[in-house]
């Protein structure tokens, strides 16, 4: 058998079926939009078109979390690392539980109380606008790259291994996202990510399911793990250098995701969705649940993968290009000759793209209309040309993210530290938000040149490691595939250096990428509380204590009810004295006034009596 890459015999098996229930998927998404766009209420007001009235309920709400936070990256990328690295990355889901009660506790409710809509107004009620529009430019940036990479990257995938044409699904996608995003507004973004996680959640399924009956069970499946060295759930090495380790994938995820889950603006816009906060806690921890589902699933079929090819890498034999091919590869291998179920794959994948780059455009309209439109330009907007922007910049950021799909396909090995951008932004950005609600005395000065010293310092580390991984100085050690098994004779797997160069820098760079948000959320808040003792920090008795997480303030309440004092930690006390003067002022006042009036009163009837 000739197991070379044949994409001309690939794309055979890709016909009208699998291009049918593709449509389907994308024909159900617009239909939402138009639902939602052109009856009813037809998102007439920012309200509507951004946070959905307030009126959405905890499931839709649970599933669009879920489903801006799986992307087809995501679905892609799990099974793969099963199958090169092991089982060790499917601990990161224990982090999930950690985050959700962080981000549901300590962050949420700040954002409600105060109702905002774009979480960077925090920053400037906090600190100062300067530090809001920090941020704002900053997500944007990273949201624009992402979202034409988590297009660009599955479909260039699937193309080569489907047959299917990568500018028609990007086109396609985009299109269709563009169109419900912009007319159906935030009600038709949250109801199609619920569509679109039912498709992922059945899609994947269905795959390894099939996959797994074929190899003869889940017995056989974890045996051929077992043999295959990929089971592994308790490294405990205690070296930052180790790619994944217990302490990198719980503490370094934890750092990792709750940059999603407590301050990334498409998630808490979510948040702001529903009427109550305890709606919004709720829907957080579905979202959990959902989301550890999804992550051992996908685990799991990376075992699956493993079991079929254990014996002959496709990767080694050239059937396919790139590790993100292979688990399209197993789906035609799998399910190529039943009509229909390659092309349910094909729409799963893609749910997950339309779902996260839907969050994007709708949180960028958000943000840029809050931030820059209002906060720059045009204090005082009705809310009837409000709403008519915000629709207009959800068009203007698909079109930039689509446009930066082309300069993505330029980049070649440049795309992995493109990607990385997403995590070097979030930990500077969870640092700013951490400085500001845990850390009183935070300035509007600390906070600036911490988060742009942390901006800084994570992209010479990022772009460093990456560069001198495609320079070859880094390699990442991935545990053995064997060709015993392959038809061809005289196969052999090419080795690599375990390691890499040594020494010097190489070495920092060398630290896992699970905990760069860790490092840039530390730099911020070290950074910043340095700054801000050094210009005069900012008194805690004069803040606004809405603007501190609760929990942290009555915890230091309960666990120094004396030192507090000390470190002024009276939260808004100067605030509620100078309140009480002025009522009493009031009081006062009004007290002698009604005191003069009755005197007067007093005198006209004495002098009546006399009368």
């Amino acid at each position: 058998m000739d197991t070379s890459f044949d994409s001309e015999e690939l794309s055979a098996r890709f016909k009208w079926p699998e291009y049918l229930v593709f449509g389907a998927m994308l024909a159900i998404s617009a239909g939402i939009g138009v639902f939602y766009g052109c009856f009813g209420r037809k998102q007439k007001t920012t309200s509507e078109f951004l946070m959905a009235n307030r009126s959405m309920g905890i499931f839709p709400m649970s599933m669009s979390l879920i489903a801006s936070f799986m992307s087809a990256i995501t679905l892609l990328g799990t099974p793969v690392e099963m199958y090169r690295y092991g089982t060790q990355y499917w601990v990161v889901g224990i982090s999930y539980f950690i985050v959700m009660a962080s981000a549901s506790a300590l962050y949420l409710p700040v954002y409600f109380n105060l109702q905002v809509t774009s979480v960077y107004e925090y920053l400037e009620l906090r600190f100062h606008k300067s530090v809001r529009l920090l941020g704002s430019a900053a997500f944007m940036t990273q949201m624009c790259i992402y979202m034409a990479i988590v297009v660009y990257a599955p479909a260039l995938a699937l193309s080569q291994v489907t047959g299917m044409n990568v500018y028609f699904a990007i086109v396609a996608i985009f299109i269709v996202c563009i169109f419900y995003t912009a007319l159906g507004g935030m009600k038709a973004v949250m109801w199609t990510d619920t569509f679109q996680v039912i498709i992922m959640f059945g899609s994947m399924l269905i795959v390894i399911i099939k996959g797994a009956i074929d190899l003869g069970g889940p017995s056989v499946v974890w045996e051929t793990a077992v043999n295959g060295s990929r089971i592994e759930f308790f490294n405990a090495d205690l070296d930052p250098r180790v790619r994944h380790t217990i302490w990198s994938l719980v503490i370094g995820g934890y750092f990792t995701w709750i940059t999603v889950y407590g301050t990334n603006q498409a998630q808490v816009q979510r948040y702001m969705t529903v009427p109550t906060v305890e709606q919004a806690k709720k829907a957080i921890w579905i979202n959990a649940f959902g989301l550890f589902g999804i992550l051992t699933i996908c685990c799991y079929g990376g075992l699956v993968i493993f079991a079929k090819y254990h014996s002959c890498d496709p990767l080694a034999t050239n059937r396919i290009k790139t590790s993100d091919q292979l688990f399209p590869l197993f789906v035609m291998d799998t399910l190529g000759e039943i009509p229909g179920l390659p092309g349910l794959f094909v729409a799963g994948i893609f749910s997950a793209a339309l779902s996260t780059v839907s969050s994007g455009l709708n949180s960028l309209a958000a943000i840029c209309l809050e931030d820059f439109v209002k906060g720059i330009f045009y204090d005082k907007l009705s809310d009837e040309k409000a709403t008519s922007i915000s629709k207009f910049l959800a068009v203007g950021f698909g079109v930039i993210s689509f446009l930066l799909v082309f300069v993505a396909e330029q980049l070649g090995g440049v795309l992995q530290a493109a990607l990385s951008i997403f995590g070097m932004i979030g930990g500077p950005i969870l640092g700013v938000f951490t400085l500001g609600l845990f850390f009183p005395w935070g300035n509007s000065k600390g906070a600036f040149v911490g988060t742009l010293t942390s901006f800084v310092f994570m992209f010479w580390l990022g772009f460093g490691t990456n560069i001198e991984i495609a320079k070859g100085n880094l390699v990442i050690p991935k545990l053995p595939v064997s060709v015993d098994g392959c038809p061809q004779a005289n196969l052999t797997i090419q080795s690599f250096p375990k390691q890499g160069e040594s020494g010097g820098v190489l070495e920092f760079y060398r630290v896992s990428y699970m905990w760069y948000s860790m490092i840039g959320c530390t730099v911020t808040i070290l950074v910043g509380l340095f700054v801000s003792f050094l210009t005069k920090f900012q008194d805690p008795r004069e803040l606004d204590p809405n603007l501190i997480s609760p929990p942290i303030d009555r915890l230091v309440r309960f666990l120094f009810p004396e030192f507090r004092h000390k470190i002024l930690w009276d939260l808004g006390r100067k605030m509620r004295d100078a309140k009480e003067t002025i009522n009493r002022s009031s009081h006062e006042a009004l007290r002698k006034q009604s005191d003069g009036v009755l005197n007067k009163a007093f005198d006209y009837d004495h002098t009546e009596t006399k009368c």
